[in-house]
């Protein structure tokens, strides 16, 4: 029994690889239209506890910023990533002012604290860094990867998933552990090479957006220096992918081609 189980979990990994838009090779045992509906449902639930506590966009200034450059990366990321153009794209401000942090779901489901606002003070461009780093863990999938990695972690959840791949009566039991799955996705690090994937695809869709690349240095020395006596949560859920400083720095001269901040840059109207 242990044999056939290992054999299908196998067969599982072998089947489920697919390619980051890097090139690099991911664990895809949950497929991204999964992870998207997976998303949906549960981030309204997540957001549903601040909204009872009043704590959902309350602040008019803090909230048309953040949509105002969300909406400039949001369409630049349609224009690159054409099959992100049907996500229900979505951004709230989380009034914490001691969270520093900032997440994106699968299906382009966001979130940013009033903690990262209020602390880190980033300049507008180093705000679009962040937004744009949260916007590529979703169109590289990274979502759906990180599900894929729980479910395969839990033998009985990654045999569950095959099963239901042929079995239409399993297929409720599945969602539930994906929607399980897609919540520990936003609160579980990354892998450092997602890390690095999310900083090398965000740099550039903020340059294109008209945000200066090099801001993405000064924002990460930021980070650092807010530590005070503990870490950030964003440094906690995000993990420096080696010297992250050093290699975005080494990427801005080859962003600096696409930032014309004079140019016209699309704006996503449905935030």
């Amino acid at each position: 029994m242990k044999a056939r189980i290992a054999a299908l979990l196998l067969g599982l990994v072998l089947a489920g690889c697919t390619t980051t838009p890097t090139g690099r090779s991911q664990l895809m045992l949950v497929s991204p239209d999964s992870a998207v509906q997976a998303s949906a449902e549960v981030y309204p639930k997540m957001l549903e506890k601040y909204a009872r506590a009043g704590k959902l966009d309350n602040d008019p200034a803090q909230v048309r910023r953040v949509k105002e450059i969300t909406a400039r990366l949001v369409a630049e990321a349609i224009r690159d990533y054409p099959h992100t153009r049907n996500w229900k794209w979505q951004v709230v401000v989380i009034d914490e002012p001691e969270t520093v942090n900032a997440w994106c779901m699968a299906g382009g489901k966001m979130a940013v604290y009033s903690g990262l606002l209020e602390k880190i003070r980033p300049t507008d461009d180093e705000l679009a860094q962040v937004m744009a780093h949260e916007i590529s863990h979703a169109v590289a999938n990274h979502v759906a990867e990180q599900m894929s990695i729980q479910l395969a972690s839990q033998l009985g959840l990654a045999v569950l998933s095959a099963t239901a791949l042929h079995d239409s009566r399993y297929r409720t039991a599945a969602l539930t552990g994906a929607a399980l799955a897609a919540s520990l996705a936003i609160e579980l690090p990354y892998s450092r090479k997602a890390e690095a994937e999310a900083d090398r695809i965000g740099i550039e869709l903020a340059a294109k957006a008209g945000y200066d690349p090099r801001a993405a240095v000064t924002l990460w020395q930021k980070m650092e220096q807010v530590g005070g006596n503990g870490t950030p949560e964003f440094l906690s859920t995000h993990p420096s992918p080696g010297n992250r400083q050093q290699t975005l720095k080494a990427l801005v001269p080859q962003m600096m081609k696409y930032y014309d901040p004079q140019a016209p840059h699309p704006v996503y109207r449905g935030l």
